[in-house]
C-alpha cells in the first residue's frame, strides 16, 4: 500500500494547483467568478484540504470521501465547458446577474478557457482517485 499513496499525492497536488490558480485569478487578477465557477470552487477547495489530510494520515477513506466531490465538480465543469464552447444554448445559462457564465473573459495558454482547465483538473483527480481506490481495495 505504501507505493499506492503516490496516486493520492498526485490528486492532492492537482487540487492544490487548481485551488491556487482559482485564488490567483480571483484575488490577484481581480476577475470575478461566475455562478458556475463558484460551484466548481465549492467542489475543488474542499478537495485540497481533504486530500491533503488523507495524504498526511495515509488514510484511504479520504479518497473515498473526495471522489464524489471530484465527480460533481467534473459534471459542473463539463456543463460549463459545453456552454462556453457553444454546444449548450446560452438560454440555458444559470447566471441571471453579474458575470456571464457563457462569455468567459479569460483565456490562457493560447486560447484555453478556464472552464476547460477546471474540467481537466477534476477529471485528473477523478482518475487518480479511482486508480488509488482500486489499488488499495485489495
Amino acid at each position: 500500500m505504501k507505493q499506492h499513496w503516490r496516486f493520492l499525492l498526485a490528486a492532492w497536488l492537482v487540487a492544490m494547483f487548481a485551488t491556487a490558480g482559482a485564488l490567483f485569478i480571483g484575488e490577484v487578477m481581480r476577475i470575478p467568478p461566475c455562478n458556475l465557477c463558484w460551484y466548481q470552487r465549492i467542489c475543488m477547495f474542499p478537495l485540497a484540504l481533504l486530500l491533503g489530510m488523507a495524504c498526511y494520515g495515509e488514510d484511504r477513506r479520504g479518497g473515498v470521501y473526495a471522489l464524489p466531490l471530484a465527480v460533481a465538480g467534473s459534471a459542473v465543469a463539463l456543463y460549463h465547458t459545453l456552454l462556453v464552447a457553444g454546444v449548450i444554448p446560452k438560454t440555458w445559462v444559470p447566471c441571471s446577474a453579474g458575470v456571464s457564465c457563457a462569455d468567459q473573459p479569460l483565456e490562457i495558454l493560447n486560447g484555453v478557457q478556464i472552464p476547460w482547465l477546471s474540467l481537466l483538473a477534476f477529471l485528473a483527480i477523478t482518475a487518480l482517485l479511482t486508480v488509488y481506490l482500486k489499488k488499495t481495495s485489495k
